[in-house]
């Protein structure tokens, strides 16, 4: 008996020690560790693990990381392509863009996620993820592991890499293969206290009015796939983002984790306390954490004005993104590479049956080709990158 005794004191020392060592909620604030709150700040890393088209200045071309995959596949084949993927998620983010994010006063990352990384079998995920830590670690950062490609797509949008339908809430294999992925993330990182929380799920279901009968499969959703990082991590925060690309928090009930935090999406939206009031509301009523996730694409006026919204509120935020080419809505940016025009025309191009002979006509030239990806792995790295300096003075960044 007194041996059992000393078995669950021991037990309840080591669960305090292990909780102790993490971020967690308490009501409306966000604490570090050792229980002294948590002001958080910090950017996107898109386009990293998940590509979008615009951010490869693909107007009118591909767009999802399926479509831009195709594309590279087509002009550089496939064993080519597959190596210049590996070298390009290795030079986009590197220690060095991370020490540099530190200096400059950032503390949280937001890691958009792809979940074709992180099936049995691929463990490429988990390895850019493990690297990232302990770069993060030692530049003082938190990470927020984002599921920014669901399977089966919780969007239907180029954004989540789907068939162009959010088959995810409607597809019992596909909820069930989204359990499986964050049980298994969640068991990797249970122990890893950089690790801050999982956002569960990226902009869910669209605006689109056809798409918002899917709004009542949310939130039972999210309770399923805490229910699996539960099973395995007690530690982490778990992060709900509502409806309507992470705008609409009224599907949401009572909360039912008592270590989550709420996170809402805005653009070209007017940059006013009048816009994010109603996710105030809803901290207040619930006494949780919100954060903001997303927003920027604007200019560095609109980004400060909003930047001081959210710090006035004590609102949490990552401002979208890190780095992407030619554009100074970003903490960083690089030139578009040589021949890069050639590349854009050709990805434009209809690959529709019956036009294959004008596209081959089209191609840029095997030299050009090879010339503009080589040159866009070398453009991507930071010592090629600009430095946009007003953006990080609208984020109130070094």
């Amino acid at each position: 008996m007194l041996r059992n005794l000393w078995l669950f004191v021991l037990l309840c020392v080591v669960v305090t020690s292990a909780e102790g060592q993490f971020v967690h909620a308490k009501g409306k604030l966000i604490m570090d560790a050792s229980g002294k709150e948590l002001h958080l700040h910090g950017t996107n890393l898109g386009n990293w693990m998940v590509p979008e088209g615009y951010m490869f200045r693909f107007d009118g071309g591909p767009q999802s990381p399926r479509e831009i995959e195709a594309l590279v596949n087509d002009l550089l084949g496939p064993l080519q392509a597959a190596e210049f993927w590996q070298q390009y998620r290795a030079n986009y983010v590197t220690q060095r863009d991370v020490a540099e994010l530190g200096r400059a006063g950032v503390n949280v990352l937001r890691v958009p996620l792809h979940y074709k990384f992180f099936v049995e079998g691929d463990d490429e995920g988990f390895r850019l993820v493990d690297r990232l830590s302990e770069w993060a670690k030692h530049a003082g950062i938190y990470l927020i592991l984002d599921m920014h490609c669901a399977p089966g797509g919780q969007t239907g949008t180029n954004i989540d890499d789907s068939w162009g339908y959010p088959w995810l809430y409607e597809s019992e294999s596909e909820q069930q293969q989204t359990v499986k992925i964050w049980r298994r993330i969640a068991a990797h990182y249970r122990d890893n206290p950089t690790v801050l929380g999982y956002d569960l799920l990226n902009e869910p279901i669209p605006h689109f009015p056809q798409l918002q009968r899917l709004n009542p499969y949310l939130e039972p959703l999210y309770k399923r796939l805490t229910a699996a990082v539960r099973e395995v991590d007690r530690n982490h925060m778990v992060i709900f983002g509502g409806a309507q690309w992470d705008s609409n928090f009224k599907v949401f009930g009572a909360p039912f984790d008592t270590n989550s935090m709420y996170t809402f999406h805005k653009y070209w939206t007017p940059p006013t306390q009048n816009v994010i009031q109603e996710y105030l509301d809803f901290r207040d009523k619930y006494d949780v954490p919100i954060y903001m996730g997303e927003s920027g694409e604007n200019t560095d006026e609109w980004i400060s004005s909003f930047r001081m919204v959210l710090d006035k509120n004590d609102i949490a935020w990552t401002f979208w993104p890190y780095k992407k080419m030619e554009a100074p809505s970003a903490v960083m940016s690089f030139d578009k590479p040589i021949y890069w025009d050639e590349v854009v025309a050709y990805a434009k191009l209809s690959r529709r049956s019956g036009e294959a002979e004008k596209s081959v006509a089209a191609r840029p030239s095997r030299e050009h080709i090879q010339a503009a990806f080589a040159d866009l792995l070398q453009k991507i790295q930071l010592d090629e990158c600009h430095r946009n300096a007003g953006y990080m003075a609208a984020l109130g960044l070094k």
